[in-house]
């Protein structure tokens, strides 16, 4: 398995767009990848660093890494994509678990 870090900016004029489709679960029903992508951009954080960026882990087998995801879903919604390579998909969680949830912080 190969986990990675994702920072991109949201569409921020898209973002309800997005949530709509988490909650009615159109993304979770995409496969291969729609449960993890699901999974990743509800627990999807605001970068600290820079506000105007997300962060999340996915777990990914694509070379290169989120290419379908991309295709499908992240293209539209975020800009600025990067993927760095982690270790640890539980302990990436856990550095990031305590910056504001992205859909807490206003759509």
């Amino acid at each position: 398995m190969a986990f990675y870090l994702v920072r991109a900016k949201p569409n921020k004029q898209l973002l309800q767009e997005l949530h709509d489709k988490l909650d009615s679960g159109s993304i979770s029903n995409m496969r291969p990848f729609g449960h993890a992508l699901q999974h990743s951009l509800q627990n999807a954080r605001i970068d600290p660093i820079n506000p105007d960026f997300a962060l999340w882990v996915e777990e990914d087998y694509c070379s290169p890494p989120l290419a379908m995801e991309r295709q499908a879903v992240l293209d539209h919604y975020f800009g600025e994509i990067s993927v760095e390579r982690v270790l640890s998909e539980e302990e990436s969680w856990n550095k990031i678990d305590n910056y504001t949830r992205l859909w807490d912080a206003g759509r």
